[in-house]
């Protein structure tokens, strides 16, 4: 049998154990209020949280009055954000599924992708699929957000090694490693548990330039419209994250 790509096995409890002590629910709703703000949609507007994980921006966009579908490959991230909705008594649509399938046409106000969920896939061409879905799943005139990680701001900060102790005494290791002939960024990451037990995991993605980027959005239809360092809005530069707002024409007779 064929090993699972990284993206299918790694998400689960390891990942939530790893990062969710640096997602409180403050940064949360203050990464929401920041995607309302760049996208400057009203309440209402139909959005698509592609990648959504377990709902960490879809929840509080649904508590400001949009309607949210989420979307995501890993079944144990949206058994909780389906938890979390029916808790929370938000009305979200939720969705099992591939970003390179996405089961709609001229739905959406806005489709947005947070949080370094794009560049996952094998190669460039299956990116391309992705953005050619997004295009696809757009209103004429919808936006689609996406916020990653910037391949200069990875070179510049590059370290082989990483180390976090967390309060309870597990242990992660981070090995890095960039292949610059295809500009994927590979992490093998160990936790190590305190009763001994060890797991091991890995991560795989591209990084792209914002040129790069600007050329597959063009080429799909979605045309850049600004580009900031972080969902705050703060200027683009070598040390920021990227953050790009593209938009659909307001009428196209061709989804490529």
């Amino acid at each position: 049998m064929a090993e699972k790509p990284w993206y299918e096995s790694f998400f689960g409890e390891d990942y939530l154990r790893i990062y969710a002590p640096f997602l409180p629910p403050e940064r949360s709703q203050m990464e929401a209020e920041q995607i309302i703000k760049l996208l400057q949609l009203p309440p209402g507007s139909k959005v698509l949280d592609l990648c959504c994980g377990y709902g960490r921006h879809t929840l509080p966009l649904a508590r400001q009055g949009y309607r949210m579908t989420g979307l995501d490959l890993n079944d144990y991230f949206l058994q909780q954000a389906r938890a979390a909705a029916r808790e929370q008594d938000l009305q979200v649509r939720w969705l099992h599924g591939s970003m390179r399938h996405i089961p709609f046409h001229d739905e959406f106000d806005a489709v947005i992708n947070i949080f370094t969920s794009f560049g996952y896939l094998e190669n460039d061409e299956a990116d391309l699929e992705v953005l050619q879905q997004v295009h696809k799943a757009l209103k004429p005139g919808g936006l689609f957000l996406l916020e990653t990680v910037h391949q200069a701001r990875v070179l510049r900060s590059f370290a082989p090694h990483g180390i976090i102790r967390y309060q309870d005494d597990l242990i992660v290791l981070e090995e890095r490693q960039i292949d610059l002939l295809k500009s994927r960024y590979n992490v093998q990451i160990s936790l190590l548990f305190p009763d001994g037990a060890r797991r091991e995991h890995q991560q795989s993605m591209r990084i792209y330039t914002p040129t790069e980027l600007s050329e597959m959005l063009s080429f799909v239809g979605l045309p850049i419209q600004a580009a900031y360092g972080g969902l705050d809005g703060r200027p683009l530069s070598m040390d920021s994250r990227l953050t790009l707002v593209c938009r659909k024409a307001a009428s196209s007779s061709i989804d490529r």
